[in-house]
């Protein structure tokens, strides 16, 4: 029989970050940190299917809540990535995991005002001169840290 995976509570401590990587993808690992404390009601202010999480959803073309159902049997992050590859309107060759996670990791506000305010908006909790803040899983990361008692 196999052990449940136990549930990270968001309420204690962030979800893994972005870039870790499971089967090769960014933000995958997190999405099912979210996805199995939303289910057990620990999720904080953490959102499942976040709008980082739709691009590797619709990336990989999976339904976000038969996902949800399936991280509800307790599997592992083994069983999800093949449930996923399985599952997957869009099968990907190694080559373009890799290009879409590095894509990722690099990923920088688009220049509309919009995205840019929100963007900025994460910066009230940094001290000035954060030169270093590139791109989205940098900020997004970084006010994780903050959130839990880090020093930006």
């Amino acid at each position: 029989m196999a052990t449940p995976i136990p549930v990270t509570d968001l309420t204690q401590r962030p979800p893994r970050g972005f870039r870790v990587r499971l089967g090769g993808l960014v933000i995958l690992a997190r999405m099912l940190d979210k996805g199995r404390a939303t289910l057990a009601g620990k999720n904080g202010d953490y959102e499942y299917l976040s709008s980082i999480d739709e691009h590797l959803v619709r990336f990989l073309e999976f339904d976000p809540e038969a996902l949800l159902k399936k991280l509800s049997t307790g599997k592992g992050d083994w069983e999800i990535l093949q449930w996923i590859k399985a599952n997957s309107k869009s099968p990907r060759q190694p080559w373009e995991i890799e290009a879409f996670s590095s894509f990722m990791d690099r990923y920088e506000p688009d220049s509309d005002p919009e995205t840019l305010t929100v963007f900025q908006g994460y910066f009230k909790n940094f001290p000035d001169g954060r030169a270093d803040l590139k791109t989205w899983f940098d900020v997004l990361e970084l006010d994780d840290y903050v959130s839990y008692g880090g020093k930006a």
